[in-house]
């Protein structure tokens, strides 16, 4: 996940348009590493339309109407059709590892290294990578919309934003990619943090455990 996603050629024709279909969470349920790369496979005949979560039932829909090929049941192996949540830091707990802004897709969380983070609500798309990188399990998911799920939760002007930030995301990545001459500063920045966070997690562990 580094400059190889930036730097790939722009999508066209009907991978194109099935891209525009795809709700743009970036989630990866998908199976594959972004909505772009779901879309190039769908239009490949590499993969079926039922493989995205987020855009639920509706979206298959659409794929659809799209492809010509006949809507099926979103395929449960990939997730559930759900409401739309946004994650939510404890901040009283947030180590300030930096792990969850590095695993968001579009840029939503704010923070710097050993200070507590947060999420910008209006800018995640629930995608829930976050979770899974955080050490301390401090990372929550509200909902957003408990009566609606899908496309009925989420909208093109949403996706839209979200595809946005994923490509400046991207772009990011990609200028901040170290050179190889940087490669052996960046192995030993890499173990210092990888020892404060982990004496950080046994401050954490301390804490919880006196009830702190």
């Amino acid at each position: 996940m580094t400059a190889a996603f930036a730097t790939k050629p722009a999508l066209s024709g009907l991978a194109f348009l099935i891209d525009q279909a795809l709700p743009q969470t970036q989630c990866t349920r998908c199976g594959y590493p972004d909505c772009a790369s779901y879309a190039s496979a769908i239009a490949a005949g590499e993969a079926p339309i039922n493989q995205c979560p987020p855009g639920g039932q509706e979206g298959v829909q659409r794929l659809a109407a799209l492809t010509g090929q006949p809507a099926q049941p979103l395929n449960p192996q990939f997730g559930i059709e759900g409401p739309l949540t946004v994650a939510r830091i404890d901040e009283a707990w947030c180590i300030g590892c930096t792990l969850c802004i590095k695993a968001c897709p579009v840029d939503a969380i704010l923070g710097a290294n050993k200070f507590m983070h947060t999420v910008v609500a209006e800018h995640c798309t629930g995608c829930e990578l976050c979770i899974p990188a955080c050490p301390v399990d401090c990372i929550e998911l509200d909902v957003v919309t408990p009566h609606a799920s899908g496309w009925q939760a989420w909208s093109p002007q949403q996706a839209a934003q979200a595809r946005q930030r994923y490509t400046q995301h991207q772009a990011r990545l990609s200028a901040a990619a170290p050179t190889a001459s940087a490669t052996s500063t960046a192995h030993d920045e890499k173990s210092a943090k990888a020892s404060a966070i982990a004496q950080a997690l046994a401050k954490a562990r301390a804490l919880r455990q006196s009830g702190a």
